[in-house]
Parts: C-alpha cells; sequence; structure tokens
C-alpha cells in the first residue's frame, strides 16, 4: 500500500490526480494467474489504470494555456525554461512503461494493438519523434503489449505515448484504450520487466518463449535510433535476470509455455482412456506450431498431421521427431484436414480469421467416444478461429485467455518457486538501479577529467617552454607522469564522491549534491544546459 501511495503522491504533485485517480482493480484472472496472489496484489497496488472518466487535469491544462498567453512571443523553449524549467532539472528521465497484458485486457484489445515484429523499428522512430520521449522499445507478444519509454518528462510522456498508441497504432479512441493500460514508472517499471523476462508475468509460470522475445527486443533495436543506453541497458539486464531465475529456481518445470498448456488443456478435455487415438492436426509450423507438435510428441500422441504453407519447415521438424509420424499437408487441404481432425491447434500469423461459422458447420461430427466436440485451440493473436465459431453446438473453442484451467494445479509449488524469483528479481533491480543512478554523474566525471587535463597540459607546455627545447625525451617523460600523478591524486577524492554504484553508503541525492558543487566549483555545464539541449532537438525535430 506504500508504493500505492507514494505513487499517487507523486502523480498529485504534478497536478495529474485526476488523470490516474484509480489504481489496478483485480481482473477475472486474479487467483488464475501465474504470478502468487500475494506478489499479485502488490503489482496491482503499484500498477495505475488510465481510467476513461479520468481525463488529464484541467488545472494542469489551464495553468499551461495561462502561460502560454502571457508569453506568446516567446519561443518553445523558452517558455518551457520560464513554466517547467524546475520540474525538468530536479528530476532525472524516467523509464516508464505504459501498456496492456493478458491481466488488463482481452484478446480482442490484445490484437488491435499488437505490432508486429517488422514494425517495431519505425514504432521506435516514431516514439522518438514525441517531444518528451527520448529512448523507446516495443515488446509486442500474444499476451502483451508494452512500450518501455525514456521520458524526459514522464507525466507529458505519458499523454503522447497514449496518444500515440491511439491513433497511431490502434485506431481505439484514447478514452477506451484507458480503460485497458497500465502504467509503472522508474523502479516499478524496471521490475516489471524483470518479472515478465523471468516468466513471472505470464500466463504460465516460467514459460520460456518470453525471454527469446526479450531477447528478440534487444537483436532488433541494435542499430536503431533511439533504442539508447538506458533501453538497451534495462533489457539486456532483463535477459540476464531470465536466464538466472530459470537456472536457479527451476521454474521452467511442467508445463511452461503457452503451446505446451494448449496442448496440457486439449488433454484435460479429451477423455483419457481415448486420448491416445485422438486424430491432432496442427496448423502453422512456426515457433509456437513447433512446440505445440514437440509436446503432443512428449505426451504419447505418435501421429499428426501438420498444415503450414511450405513442406521444409515440417520436414525439419520430423528429422528431429523420427519416432513420430507427422503428416504434412498443405494449407489448400486445410479443412479437409479438419474435417478428420477431433482436435486442432491454430498458430499462425494470418491477420484474418481461418476458421468461420459456416466452415466448422459443414465439418462432420467427431467420433461420440472422443465426447462428441471438435476442439480448436487457437494460440495466435490474431486470433485464427473466429469468434462465431463458439456458437457452434459441435465445437469447443479455447484461446490464449482460456489456459487458466491448465494452471489451478500445484498452486503452493508455483508460490514457493516464484518468492524465490522474486528475491533475485530483488537483487538484479538494486544492481540495475545502481548502474543507472551512475549514468547521472558521468558527464560531469568526463567533463572534471577534461578540465583538469586541459589545465595540466597548459602547465606542461607552460614548464617544457621554460626549461628549452634540449630537455632529454627521458626527462620530458617523468614531467609529463609527474603532472598526471598528481591530476589523478587530486581528483581520487571528488571522483570517490561522485560514485553511485551500490559499493558504499552514499544516497543518490547525496552523489548528485556532490555532483552539483562539483558543476559550480569549477564552472562546469550545469544539469540545465544539458536538459536544454535534449529539448532543444526534440523541438528541432518536431519543427
Amino acid at each position: 500500500m506504500a508504493v500505492a501511495s507514494n505513487f499517487a503522491t507523486a502523480f498529485a504533485g504534478a497536478n495529474m490526480e485526476t488523470f490516474l485517480c484509480r489504481t489496478f482493480r483485480a481482473s477475472s484472472l486474479a487467483g488464475i494467474s501465474f504470478r502468487p496472489n500475494r506478489n499479485r496484489r502488490r503489482v496491482l497496488e503499484r500498477g495505475v489504470v488510465l481510467n476513461p472518466r479520468c481525463e488529464f487535469g484541467s488545472d494542469s491544462l489551464v495553468q499551461e494555456e495561462k502561460i502560454k498567453s502571457r508569453a506568446s512571443s516567446l519561443s518553445a523553449l523558452e517558455l518551457l525554461k520560464t513554466s517547467a524549467t524546475d520540474r525538468y532539472t530536479k528530476e532525472r528521465s524516467s523509464i516508464v512503461v505504459i501498456g496492456l497484458s493478458v491481466h488488463t485486457a482481452p484478446v480482442e484489445m490484445r490484437e488491435k494493438l499488437a505490432v508486429p515484429e517488422a514494425d517495431w523499428p519505425r514504432a521506435i522512430g516514431e516514439l522518438c519523434c514525441l517531444n518528451h520521449i527520448e529512448e523507446a522499445a516495443v515488446l509486442s507478444t500474444c499476451n502483451r503489449m508494452e512500450i518501455y519509454v525514456v521520458a524526459l518528462s514522464w507525466h507529458r510522456g505519458i499523454r503522447e505515448v497514449t496518444e500515440w498508441m491511439a491513433k497511431v497504432t490502434s485506431g481505439v479512441p484514447a478514452s477506451e484504450l484507458r480503460q485497458h493500460l497500465f502504467l509503472l514508472r522508474d523502479n516499478d517499471a524496471t521490475q516489471h520487466l524483470f518479472e515478465v523476462s523471468a516468466g513471472l508475468d505470464s500466463l504460465v509460470l516460467g514459460e520460456g518463449q518470453i525471454l527469446a522475445q526479450v531477447k528478440q527486443v534487444v537483436k532488433v533495436g541494435q542499430g536503431v535510433v533511439g533504442f539508447g543506453r538506458n533501453i538497451s541497458g534495462l533489457f539486456k539486464h532483463a535477459i540476464t535476470v531470465g536466464k538466472r531465475v530459470r537456472t536457479e529456481t527451476n521454474i521452467a518445470s511442467g508445463a511452461v509455455s503457452v503451446s505446451s498448456a494448449a496442448v496440457e488443456l486439449a488433454l484435460m478435455k479429451l477423455p483419457k482412456s481415448e486420448s491416445p487415438s485422438a486424430r491432432m492436426l496442427v496448423i502453422g509450423a512456426g515457433k509456437m506450431g513447433k512446440l505445440v507438435i514437440k509436446h503432443l510428441a512428449a505426451k504419447g500422441c505418435n501421429k499428426m498431421v501438420v498444415v503450414n504453407r511450405s513442406e521444409e519447415r515440417v520436414a525439419l521438424i520430423h528429422e528431429e521427431l523420427n519416432d513420430v509420424e507427422i503428416i504434412y499437408k498443405p494449407i489448400t487441404e486445410m479443412l479437409s484436414c479438419a474435417s478428420e481432425a477431433d482436435v486442432i491447434f491454430t498458430s499462425t500469423a494470418s491477420e484474418t480469421p481461418l476458421f468461420l461459422k459456416e466452415h466448422v458447420e459443414d465439418l462432420p461430427p467427431v467420433s461420440p467416444k472422443i465426447g462428441g466436440l471438435r476442439l480448436f485451440l487457437d494460440i495466435s493473436v490474431p486470433r485464427n478461429v473466429g469468434s462465431c465459431v463458439s456458437c457452434v453446438q459441435s465445437a469447443r473453442v479455447y484461446n490464449v485467455d482460456d489456459l487458466k484451467e491448465v494452471v489451478e494445479a500445484n498452486k503452493e509449488d508455483r508460490h514457493r518457486k516464484a518468492m524465490e524469483a522474486q528475491a533475485i528479481i530483488g537483487e538484479e533491480s538494486k544492481q540495475f538501479e545502481a548502474w543507472r543512478d551512475s549514468l547521472e554523474t558521468v558527464p560531469t566525471i568526463k567533463k572534471l577529467r577534461s578540465y583538469a587535463e586541459r589545465l595540466r597540459l597548459s602547465e606542461l607546455e607552460k614548464c617544457g617552454s621554460k626549461m628549452g627545447d634540449d630537455l632529454p625525451k627521458k626527462t620530458m617523460r617523468a614531467v609529463d607522469d609527474l603532472s598526471r600523478g598528481i591530476v589523478n591524486k587530486l581528483l581520487h577524492g571528488p571522483m570517490q564522491h561522485l560514485r553511485c554504484d551500490g559499493s558504499d553508503s552514499r544516497t543518490l541525492s547525496e552523489t548528485l549534491e556532490n555532483m552539483h558543487a562539483l558543476n559550480r566549483m569549477f564552472g562546469l555545464e550545469t544539469e540545465i544546459s544539458v536538459f536544454e539541449q535534449k529539448f532543444r532537438a526534440k523541438t528541432e525535430q518536431s519543427q
């Protein structure tokens, strides 16, 4: 509750209390989420849902309009300096995550906001063109669509990202979108990504595919302008956390992916005596489809039909599972294959449904021994099986939101593993925050060293001119080494007081006070000037 209270105080301090007026509510998935309930409550408390009835604070907007009217002749930069310099320069840039997941939004909403991997660089570029966004990354999977940004002004950045998501990505009105969005800032945002990478925020605890997806964010982001030092460092650290949690807690044992959970659910719905003889059809042989095939084989299914656009992928899977009979069929024969299947798994990248009501109604009935119902396990986003198919009496459709049935067992074991993982995440969060805190003083350290080096070289040149040109090189090297040694010893104390890497008890505020003092004493570039440079660049971009 303390975290939620601090969050509310921070928002109120920025005149945004009405914008973020209700805290994260436990959704219908609470209790079936794969993170333990106690941890789930903590995350729900620290998160914020953006309520459509709670628009941006009118007081804040009115005040800004007054400032604009009083300073209409000023440039955008000068206006900013007169109205909000203190707010910007007293706080560093914030890491913010804003998005929606299986815990906050139904699949219908998630599929509207899904950003294909090929569009991630474009999305990063568009986000970084926003006035208050410095860096960005996109994590878009079947269970979540999350935007991570480094914002010059976090509350203005939130507004810009929300509007971008509404107008550019989904076409969903911002008022409707805010019902499903969650928001986390700085340490909470960091911890959230670490939990995601560790598999604690997934429908299936410890599922491995999300770690591969986090790795893909880094791979795609390499070389993309806007995937900067803070965001890149955050995601790389998240990969380390995900690996460590899986190594030290054995959290990945059992059903640990959406694909394996889909197989578990299908077998739960079939009569146990008939499940070995059930006719299995897998549509799509990509990453998800391959995992479905492997899990089916692991559960004793030694024959299945796989429909895919090309035979090459199916052949490669068959080579890995040479003791399983895998029959390839082209996509053109999908409906005829479906007519002979009892259980159908779909996992393709199709943006339109493969199965509609009229398709399924025309399929012949399955054997009463199997239960008389044809099962569709749709683990794709966007969905491959239209929602209208649920109306067909002879069929049952399950999508990624229905996998909760698979994970109701072994709650105590999941809780224990998750608590162990949380301890690791807590340690790693402190390490990352210490690393990020250390970045605050890097410019001052560089400027101080540069200042000292200029003085040293200037005095060395004067010394050399007095001693003449015939000075032996050995003597000159000794004088040079002497000057370097003196400078390094003089700088050692100030540099120690600029360290903020968690190696001592010094707090960030103390370190920043030391940084400001050194800036003043040596006439170094101030933090305000750094901010002005950043905002000037943003202003030029927008123009």
